[in-house]
């Protein structure tokens, strides 16, 4: 129809349309056509995160009416008290309400009990609350904090305090005093890791009767049975007849919470067991049948799993995902019969951490029985091979798209390069550690050609056997030879049994290990060692990811006593993926001196040179950085070279910085033709109360955000 065009279409139709659209860049772009097209735009827009200076009421937009999920923890300056810093604060929070009145989730950074006083007042019908603080929690009562959301806002349903600095003690007598509103809570989160000692077993009972309906739970526990209070038997049994409708159980040791890699020789056993037996488990297991999400990361050893997670495929068939820490006995593969935890056919994503016995048979039976895994981590399980993993991601390779592989002895960069070979071209998300040398090279030699298990093409005729039948797989053999990649296969079809050689042979013509690309990699995660190189990546198998878009690096190690860094750490070799716009580089865990430096000694200002020459060649439109510390200080500042060569970053849009820095080296971000959003964010525990008198402050902060605000942008 002649002259027909889109805005034609009825408004119903339109604002279906509009709100399919989520990412927030799009949004904005398609309110720029049209008075209708903004109109529509806005009042589909039903979350929304406020930045800018809480002091400036003029700048608050007035035209989001629609929205119900606000985000008000992004205000600068960030971390404090946003309400204190407007002349009248109760002004400000009236604003805030008329302009966005049907708010039920809020999410704020609560610094002082005066923020949530004000605030809970304006929205009794909340329903969904997040906190953050990462300051010290101020001397007050136990409870105070939390009491004006519990007495004001009858409703609650979920409460998110991951990311608060409390005490232990705060929980349980504000939900004692607010048994109405404890009752209709059906999420909570208490994983905070700002605890040195996690939930003890009175506590985790008091919190579990007082709120009967919660449907999620996660908490930091102790497990240690060296300790008072430790959670063991009698808590797992209290949880199972408190909270019955649990579909998400998180229950993690406060000593697996700290972002350090473990040590990879180690034998996988902890000098105590934890206090928790099979039978509590299987109790555990038939008292919460809704359980969806299960996380159980003990750091003590729990023995013989295996019979106790068996259970699971029977009384909790709705499990999708589970992680597991410190259980051994998980799979024992034994009589090519599949067992324990290889019987969850559900399973969807799938942890292993820290367990010693695991072997590559092992891995073979998950790789049967767990036939829906998408996602599959491994973390410090010492016994574990390439020959077995890859076997493993060879069953699963029609389903399995999520992969991290960390701190496994047997398993270094090119050995679990290698072992996802099956995958190259399907996974989206990989973690590997940079571990450059290991036991095997690039050769693994059995014959001339290898020998399979499995013929891979018929993987679904033996991946799902009868549970009451023998599942030998008894299949007549054949052969078939197969060019692959600069390497020929030779595939047998054979019995399976417990003494079958599932090894395999792979000779490379030189670094080619396969000659595939990684076609649809989005997201990477690395590992690496404090001085050692990002140059090896290119070599180790991961030159071709033409849809990377996302990249995080974790470096960690101890910087004193080292030599002076001579070289660069090698970001440069990033400018090979084309596609890549983001990058979280996390430096938090590297260890050096900074106001201390010893004579002879290298200071930090040199490390965070290395690690930081070469970003500016990358294009990148956002960065997380993490500054390298020294723990003598609780601060972690930007050094005068860091600053200078994230000034050279010309495509930034945002940067977060996870630190402080001086005022003056923040000027060299003003270079930056496109940069819109720039926080220093302390979010460590606990961040510094007073920043040093040439820190930046809140007067700094603001200074420096009316210079970047009163550039012209190019777009």
């Amino acid at each position: 129809m002649a002259g027909t065009s889109i805005n034609d279409l009825p408004d119903v139709l339109l604002s279906n349309i509009l709100a399919l659209v989520s990412d927030t860049r799009t949004r904005n772009s398609l309110s720029l056509v049209c008075r209708k097209f903004l109109s529509l735009e806005r009042g589909t827009r039903f979350s929304l995160s406020l930045k800018g200076n809480a002091r400036d009421l003029y700048g608050i937009p007035t035209c989001f009416r629609s929205v119900t999920h606000l985000d008000l923890s992004l205000l600068s300056p960030w971390g404090h008290a946003f309400l204190c810093s407007s002349p009248d604060p109760d002004l400000l929070a009236h604003r805030l309400r008329s302009l966005f009145p049907l708010v039920t989730s809020l999410t704020v950074y609560a610094r002082s009990p005066t923020t949530l006083q004000i605030l809970a007042r304006q929205w009794p019908g909340l329903r969904h609350v997040k906190l953050v603080r990462w300051h010290q929690r101020p001397q007050s009562a136990p409870g105070e904090d939390l009491a004006p959301i519990f007495e004001h806002c009858r409703s609650l349903s979920t409460l998110d305090l991951s990311e608060f600095y409390y005490w232990i003690e705060d929980i349980p007598p504000v939900l004692l005093a607010n048994p109405l509103t404890a009752r209709s809570l059906s999420k909570l989160n208490l994983m905070t890791t700002s605890f040195t000692d996690g939930f003890k077993s009175t506590d985790i009972q008091t919190i579990t009767e007082a709120c009967p309906n919660l449907s999620q739970l996660l908490m930091a526990c102790t497990f240690d049975p060296r300790y008072f209070g430790f959670v063991g038997d009698d808590t797992l049994s209290a949880i199972a007849t408190n909270c019955p409708r649990l579909s998400l159980l998180h229950l993690a040791d406060t000593s697996t919470l700290a972002s350090a890699r473990g040590d990879p020789s180690a034998d996988g056993f902890t000098p105590e067991d934890a206090r928790i037996s099979t039978a509590t488990l299987i109790e555990l297991f038939s008292g919460l049948p809704l359980l969806e999400d299960l996380v159980l990361d003990v750091a003590k050893n729990v023995r013989d799993s295996g019979p106790a997670l068996e259970v699971l495929n029977t009384k909790c068939r709705r499990l999708r995902s589970l992680k597991l820490g410190q259980f051994h006995g998980i799979c024992m593969a034994v009589d090519s019969r599949l067992d324990g935890i290889a019987l969850c056919q559900g399973l969807e994503s799938l942890s292993i951490k820290n367990c010693a016995d695991l072997t590559d048979m092992g891995l073979i039976e998950i790789g049967r029985g767990c036939v829906g895994l998408s996602k599959f981590e491994v973390e410090g399980c010492k016994k574990i091979t390439v020959k077995g993993l890859r076997t493993m991601v060879s069953l699963l390779k029609r389903t399995l798209a999520d992969v991290k592989i960390s701190c496994c002895e047997n398993l270094h960069t090119k050995a679990s390069l290698r072992a996802l070979e099956p995958i190259q071209d399907r996974i989206t998300r990989l973690h590997v550690d940079c571990v450059w040398e290991g036991g095997e090279d690039c050769e693994l030699e059995n014959e001339a050609a290898s020998s399979w298990t499995f013929d891979l093409d018929e993987v679904d005729e033996i991946a799902m056997p009868s549970h009451n039948t023998d599942t030998s797989c008894s299949t007549e053999g054949f052969f078939e030879d197969e060019n692959y990649g600069g390497y020929t296969r030779k595939r047998k079809r054979s019995r399976y049994s417990t003494d079958a050689d599932c090894s395999l042979s792979i000779h490379c013509n030189g670094n080619d290990l396969w000659g595939k690309r990684w076609d649809r990699l989005e997201y990477l995660s690395l590992w690496i060692g404090v001085g050692d190189f990002l140059s090896p990546l290119q070599s180790a198998g991961l030159d071709d990811c033409p849809v990377l878009q996302e990249i995080q690096i974790k470096v960690e190690g101890d910087c004193r006593g080292r030599h002076k860094p001579m070289d660069t750490f090698g970001l440069s070799i990033l400018g090979q993926y084309p596609q890549l716009t983001k990058m979280k580089l996390d430096c938090s865990d590297t260890i050096g001196y900074a106001l201390t430096c010893p004579s002879g000694q290298m200071d930090l200002t040199l490390w965070e040179r290395f690690f930081l020459n070469g970003i500016g060649s990358l294009g990148l439109a956002e960065l997380d950085y993490w500054p390298p510390q020294d723990r003598s200080f609780n601060q972690r500042s930007l050094s005068h070279p860091a600053a200078g060569l994230l000034g050279e970053c010309l495509t930034l849009r945002k940067l977060f910085i996870h630190g402080t820095a001086y005022e003056h080296f923040m000027h060299f971000l003003l270079n930056i033709p496109y940069l819109r959003d720039v926080q220093l964010r302390l979010d460590y525990y606990p961040a510094p109360e007073n920043d040093m008198s040439t820190e930046m402050r809140a007067g700094s902060c603001s200074r420096f955000e009316a210079a970047l605000n009163s550039r012209q942008i190019p777009d």
